[in-house]
């Protein structure tokens, strides 16, 4: 789904990944492990065309995956005091649906909601939302669009034990049909659930746990 050959990323002239090369495959798990600093989230950044490499490629060979990806950011990438409200975050999710109607989109969002168990919230402003109920918002947003890879940036860092459970189980369930990259500090859950691991230190270290 997405072959990552030799790519170098930084910010000005400070080079945080070198010569990293990796690839994510069709019903992938794929977790992210490494320490602060180390590149995940660049790495992140980078599949998403956020951030350009410095040197190497990007490449996905069905050029529709890019309109088909999920994204769960860390928690503290996102600004409380914007004025939105929480239906209106999960239906940015389907922003690549331009061809849908208002109505559907309105219905999809429904959806997710219910699924989530957080159509109580749905016209609350995210401002007011616990760190549990920000953790299932963004991630009703990154599966709204029914993606074909999901990123979720250290998901745990929301901090919800009540829903943790549910959310990796939701997220095998995903994964019968969908890609997924996991980043997380938090080894053990990692091992629990990936299939495969990266260990990101500027440089990439690749293991497969399950063939």
């Amino acid at each position: 789904m997405v072959d990552i050959q030799n790519i170098s990323v930084g910010y000005d002239e400070n080079i945080v990944l070198r010569n990293v090369s990796l690839k994510i495959y069709e019903r992938d798990f794929l977790g992210i492990v490494g320490p602060n600093g180390g590149g995940k989230t660049t790495l992140v950044k980078s599949i998403l065309g956020l951030l350009k490499p410095v040197s190497g490629s990007i490449i996905f060979p069905d050029k529709e995956l890019k309109n088909r990806i999920g994204y769960m950011p860390q928690i503290n990438l996102i600004d409380r005091k914007f004025p939105i409200l929480v239906s209106e975050v999960i239906e940015s999710g389907l922003m690549a649906k331009k061809n849908t109607s208002k109505s559907e989109k309105q219905e999809m969002v429904r959806l997710i909601m219910k699924e989530m168990d957080i159509e109580y919230i749905a016209g609350k402003p995210i401002g007011i939302l616990s760190g549990g109920q920000m953790q299932r918002v963004l991630l009703a947003r990154a599966i709204v669009n029914n993606p074909a890879l999901l990123i979720l940036d250290e998901p745990s860092s929301y901090v919800d034990q009540r829903f943790e459970s549910h959310f990796y189980q939701l997220l095998k369930e995903l994964n019968k049909n969908a890609a997924i990259v996991l980043v997380s500090h938090d080894i053990e859950t990692v091992r629990s659930n990936a299939k495969n691991i990266a260990y990101v230190e500027e440089t990439l270290d690749y293991k497969t746990l399950i063939l």
